[in-house]
C-alpha cells in the first residue's frame, strides 16, 4: 500500500492540528504555574465529553483496530463481546467504584490501596504497574504501532517506532492530563470517522447496487457462522471464546479489572469536576463501546468477501485485515483513515506514559520526598515520562519483534495478574475485615496458579481457554483472600477509606442510559446467540 500525496498532506495537517490544540488547551494562565493537580488530574476540572472519549481513546490502539479486525476475519462477530460487555462493565464502575475513589479523593490506584490496606502494599503494586504499563503496555502499543505503519507506509519499523514516541510525548509532555484528554474528542471524532468510512466502503463493494446494507446480508448470507456470539465447543475458536463464559465467566473479571482499577483509564473519571459529571462520561464512553465493533470488527468480517486469502505464511491474517480495507480507498479517503489510525495509537501511548508519570511521582517520589513542591513534582512527572517512552523505544523491538502475535502474549502475561487485582480491589471496596494479608495472598496465588494453569496448557497436558482460566483463578483467589482475612483481621487503624456520604443513587439520564446499554445487549445476543 502506498499514500498518495494528498494523504501525506492531510496526515501533516492532522498532526500540526493535533500538536497545536494540545498545547493551546493546556496553556498556564497568565503569571501561573502548573501545580501537580493541573498536571496529573487536568485541575480536577474535566466535562463529561472529555471523560468519555478520553476513555475510549486511551482504550482504542493499534492492538484493539488491527487485532480485533483480525479476530473478526477468523472468528467473527463473537469478538464484539469484548466491547459490547465493556459497555456494562463502564456503568458498573460508574455507579459503585466511583463514588468511593471520588469520595476519598482518590488520585491514583496505589494510592488507595494504601488508605485501605497500608503502605506495603501500594509500594509492591506501584512497582508492579510500572513494570507492566513500560515494558508491557507502551512497548507493545509502539512495535503493533510501528507495525500498521510500516504496512500502509513502507517506512522502516525502527523510524516508525521513534516517530510514534516522539510525537506521542512531545504533544502530552507540556500539559499533562489535560492535553490528552482534551484533545482525545478530535481523536475519537477521527477514529469513529474513519471506521465508518472503511465500513461503509468495504460493505458497499460487497452489495454493489444494493449498497451497504446489501452488502451486511451477503455476509449474513453466505458466512452465518460468522455471526455466532456464543460459540459451541466444537468451534475450532472455542479456546479463544469459551461459549457462554463469554457472559458468565473470566471476561468480566478481565473488563472489571481493565476499566475499573486500570490507571491509565481510570484516571481520566477521577479528575472529573463532580460524581454527576464522572458519571455522565462513562454513560458516553459506554455508548462509544457498542459502537466500537463496527468500526474494528466489521472491516475485518468484509475481508471475508474482499480479500479471502488473507494469512499466508509468515504474515497472520491479524496483521492484514484492516489493511486490506484500507487499500480499497481512494486517495484523500485513505490518508483520513490513516491518519484515524494514527491518532489511535498516539492517543493511547500518551495516556499510558501520563499515567506512568503519575504513579511514578505521586506514588513513589512524592512519598519519598515530602517537602517536594508542586513545581518539582511536575518537572519530575515530566522526566518520568520521557525515561519511559525513551525505555518503551529502546525494548519494543527486543522484546516482541521476535513474536509472530505479540499481542496474544501480552494478554496471557497480564492475565496473570488479573484475578489478584480485582480480588484486591473488590474486597476492598465492599467488605471491611479484608485484611492486608489476605490481599497479598489473593494476588500472589492468582499469579502462582495463572502460571501452574498456563504450563500445564503450554505442555499439553490440560487444555484450558485463557477466559475459563482467569475465572477459575479468580474464585480460588477470592476464597484465600477471604480465609486468610478472617484468620488475620485488619490492623486497627489501617482501613481509612472513608465510606459516610457515599451514595450509589444515580441520575434518571445514567439510570436511563443504563438501561437502553441493556436492552442493546438483549437484543444483539438474541439475534445471533
Amino acid at each position: 500500500m502506498t499514500l498518495a500525496t494528498i494523504d501525506l498532506v492531510i496526515l501533516a495537517i492532522y498532526a500540526v492540528c493535533i500538536f497545536g490544540l494540545a498545547q493551546w488547551v493546556s496553556r498556564d494562565k497568565d503569571g501561573a504555574r502548573k501545580t501537580s493537580t493541573d498536571y496529573f488530574l487536568a485541575s480536577k476540572n474535566l466535562p463529561w465529553w472529555a471523560i468519555g472519549a478520553s476513555l475510549i481513546a486511551a482504550n482504542i490502539s493499534a492492538e484493539q483496530i488491527i487485532g480485533m479486525s483480525g479476530s473478526g476475519y477468523v472468528i467473527g462477530l463473537g469478538i464484539a463481546s469484548y466491547e459490547w460487555m465493556a459497555a456494562l462493565t463502564l456503568l458498573i464502575v460508574g455507579k459503585y467504584f466511583l463514588p468511593i475513589f471520588l469520595r476519598n479523593e482518590i488520585v491514583t490506584m496505589p494510592q488507595f490501596l494504601q488508605q485501605r490496606y497500608g503502605p506495603s502494599i501500594r509500594n509492591v503494586m506501584a512497582v508492579f504497574w510500572l513494570l507492566l504499563y513500560v515494558f508491557v503496555n507502551v512497548t507493545s502499543i509502539l512495535w503493533l504501532g510501528s507495525l500498521a505503519v510500516n504496512g500502509v507506509t513502507g517506512l522502516d519499523q525502527t523510524y516508525a517506532i521513534v516517530a510514534i514516541g516522539v510525537f506521542a510525548l512531545a504533544y502530552q509532555l507540556w500539559g499533562g492530563l489535560k492535553a490528552v484528554a482534551l484533545t482525545d474528542i478530535v481523536q475519537v471524532m477521527l477514529l469513529v470517522a474513519g471506521g465508518l468510512i472503511i465500513g461503509y466502503i468495504a460493505l458497499g463493494q460487497i452489495g454493489g447496487d444494493a449498497g451497504a446494507l446489501g452488502g451486511f446480508q451477503t455476509l449474513l448470507t453466505r458466512f452465518p457462522e460468522k455471526f455466532d456470539m456464543i460459540l459451541s465447543p466444537d468451534n475450532p475458536q472455542f479456546v479463544n471464546l469459551p461459549g457462554i463464559a463469554v457472559l458468565l465467566g473470566g471476561l468480566w473479571i478481565m473488563n472489571i479489572s481493565y476499566w475499573g482499577f486500570n490507571q491509565y483509564i481510570i484516571q481520566r473519571a477521577l479528575a472529573a469536576r463532580s460524581i454527576g459529571e464522572a458519571q455522565k462520561g462513562i454513560a458516553f464512553a459506554a455508548y462509544l463501546k457498542l459502537l466500537m465493533p463496527v468500526i474494528v470488527v466489521l472491516p475485518g468480517m468484509a475481508a471475508l468477501v474482499l480479500a479471502p486469502n488473507l494469512g499466508q505464511p509468515g504474515q497472520p491474517a491479524t496483521d492484514q485485515a484492516y489493511a486490506s480495507m484500507m487499500n480499497l480507498l481512494p486517495a484523500g479517503l485513505k490518508g483520513l483513515v490513516f491518519a484515524a489510525l494514527i491518532a489511535a495509537i498516539v492517543a493511547s501511548l500518551a495516556s499510558k506514559v501520563n499515567s506512568i508519570s503519575t504513579i511514578f511521582t505521586l506514588d513513589l517520589y512524592a512519598k519519598a520526598n515530602k517537602a517536594a513542591s508542586d513545581r518539582q513534582l511536575v518537572l519530575v512527572g515530566r522526566i518520568a515520562a520521557v525515561a519511559a517512552m525513551v525505555i518503551g523505544i529502546l525494548t519494543a523491538r527486543p522484546l516482541l519483534g521476535n513474536f509472530e502475535q505479540g499481542f496474544q502474549y501480552i494478554q496471557e502475561f497480564t492475565g496473570f495478574f488479573t484475578p489478584g487485582i480485582v480480588v484486591i480491589f473488590i474486597l476492598g471496596l465492599f467488605w471491611s475485615r479484608a485484611s492486608e494479608a489476605g490481599a497479598l495472598t489473593g494476588a500472589i496465588l492468582s499469579v502462582a496458579l495463572s502460571a501452574v494453569f498456563w504450563l500445564l496448557q503450554f505442555l499439553d497436558i490440560f487444555a484450558f481457554p485463557f477466559m475459563n482460566r482467569v475465572g477459575v483463578v479468580f474464585l480460588l483467589s477470592l476464597a484465600a483472600a477471604v480465609i486468610v482475612s478472617l484468620m488475620s483481621p485488619p490492623k486497627a487503624g489501617t482501613m481509612q477509606i472513608r465510606l459516610d456520604g457515599v451514595s450509589y443513587r444515580t441520575s434518571a439520564g445514567f439510570n436511563i442510559a443504563g438501561v437502553g446499554v441493556i436492552l442493546f445487549l438483549i437484543a444483539v445476543y438474541a439475534i445471533w446467540w
